[in-house]
């Protein structure tokens, strides 16, 4: 008989699930959206609550469309939205806040104290990561120090903190188990990343009891059992990884030099380094990559802010396009950009540049210039600031002897576009590979619960089973290459020009 796996896949906005067979084949997929929350400029929140409904109401449903029961399910996998701070009460297991949304800056001035007090080293050293309120620690800081008993609570060993990963493993396993992995982990500010624990010197810093905090665990690993209430047996959850983590493993990148980029809203680039922790010096972070074994295996990671966004500013803000897959041949009417260059810093820019003050810009318009040419430079600028991403890891890997990056690995949805894709390889210069199997993020869980319970030996098999869908050759000579890439530097200079 075939032998299934569900993954939960808890997003920022929505929540799916996905029933994977033995072959990594999609057997039915469902999906709910919810809404955002935004209580001030700068703030973004979910309700926790919501969270769980979502996610357990589409994993019902999934199974309900596949036709399986829950006896067909030889385990679950998460994957999540990182970052994503929960905080609940253990003995009611209610919310004690809204979850705060790894998009929240509200954290910002704490991040600015730690960084006068000169404890960016400190952090960056052990964690890998930038002192930014994009992380877990910081947004858990302000909860205890805003909401009323919190701290006091706290204190007394009475709440329980998690990522939304431990906020789903708590509710499905009855409050029996308060766990993460440790790709969630890694993204908090307080995980020593060379011991895969928890760092009481952080965590000093930070002003955190540790009893809030969950076991650690590697990404595959029995978690626990769901009770068999909510989906109508025990199953096992066997497997936990963050998305991005998720997707790199999806993509079967298990060895050092392999690299993915998933083509979303923004973009995330991972390298996976093997059991090298590089502390980048080229704007990168370094991150906790899913681990199948106890042994560290890291990552460098880059994240792009705006990647398919600027897609659907085209569409929603200059109705350039009335739908996004327009874009693709609106752009392909012109041979090229006509000299035009879209820096799309609407949010600022993210790695390597990280300049949060940037603003976006069009550059290069004469009064040949149509809608076509700036569509085409829209696509184009996600492929630029791609390419500063693995630029900025060769260099870093380069530095450090580690291996090169030979193929860059794609998914999420913007990868189906093959005009971006060949304006990618064409940039990099090395092929371009998009794999049978797009929704990765997914997939990825689904391989780490299916090799903690055997439905998969081990990583070779995993790697056979990966398939390629398409692979984009790069046709442009290097010399072109090189001066389309100085044309996008000197395009970024100007935009984040003091």
């Amino acid at each position: 008989m075939t032998r299934h796996i569900l993954a939960l896949d808890q997003g920022t906005s929505s929540s799916r699930s996905i029933v994977f067979d033995e072959t990594g084949r999609i057997v039915a997929m469902a999906q709910r959206e919810f809404d955002q929350i935004y209580p001030q400029p700068g703030w973004v929140e979910h309700d926790p609550r919501v969270l769980w409904d979502t996610q357990l109401a589409t994993a019902r449903e999934v199974l309900a469309t596949a036709g399986l029961h829950a006896r067909d399910i030889a385990a679950v996998g998460i994957t999540n939205q990182r970052e994503t701070t929960v905080v609940w009460n253990r003995r009611t297991g209610e919310p004690l806040y809204n979850a705060i949304v790894w998009q929240d800056r509200r954290a910002e001035p704490a991040c600015a104290a730690l960084r006068e007090a000169g404890l960016e080293a400190t952090f960056r050293r052990k964690t890998g990561l930038i002192l930014d309120a994009y992380f877990s620690g910081t947004k858990l800081q302000w909860i205890l120090d805003h909401v009323e008993g919190a701290r006091a609570a706290a204190e007394r060993g009475e709440l329980a903190f998690g990522t939304v990963d431990s906020w789903l493993l708590w509710k499905l396993t009855g409050g029996r188990v308060h766990a993460t992995d440790v790709s969630n982990a890694s993204r908090t500010l307080m995980l020593d990343g060379h011991r895969n624990d928890w760092d009481d010197e952080l965590l000093g810093h930070l002003r955190i009891p540790r009893s809030m905090l969950p076991e650690v665990h590697p990404s595959s690993h029995a978690f626990g059992e769901i009770d068999a209430h909510w989906l109508g047996a025990a199953l096992p959850v066997g497997g936990i990884a963050g998305d991005q983590q998720s997707a790199l493993f999806g993509q079967a990148c298990f060895r050092e030099g392999l690299a993915k980029n998933t083509y979303g809203t923004g973009c995330f680039m991972l390298m996976h380094t093997g059991e090298r922790f590089l502390e980048s010096r080229n704007g990168l972070i370094t991150t906790s990559a899913a681990q199948p074994r106890p042994s560290p295996e890291f990552a460098l990671e880059g994240s792009v802010f705006i990647g398919g966004a600027v897609v659907r500013w085209l569409r929603d803000g200059l109705h350039a396009i009335s739908d996004s897959p327009q874009v693709e041949s609106l752009a392909s009417s012109v041979p090229d950009a006509g000299g035009v260059v879209f820096v799309p810093a609407f949010t600022g820019l993210g790695a390597p540049y990280w300049k949060a003050d940037a603003r976006g810009a069009i550059l290069g318009l004469t009064r040949g210039t149509s809608v076509a040419h700036i569509a085409r430079a829209a696509l184009e600028s996600i492929a630029f600031q791609s390419a500063a991403l693995l630029q900025a890891m060769s260099r870093d890997a380069t530095t450090a002897g580690a291996a090169p990056v030979s193929e860059l690995r794609v998914d999420g949805g913007a990868c189906a576009n093959d005009l971006l894709m060949q304006f990618q390889a064409d940039l990099l210069g090395l092929p371009v590979v998009r794999p049978e199997v797009i929704e990765t993020t997914a997939l990825g869980a689904a391989y780490l619960a299916g090799l903690s319970c055997g439905v998969w030996k081990g990583l070779d098999e995993l790697s056979a089973q990966w398939k390629a869908q398409r692979r984009f050759e790069p046709r442009m000579s290097r010399d072109e290459a090189q001066r389309r890439i100085g044309e996008w530097d000197r395009a970024v200079r100007q935009v984040v020009a003091d």
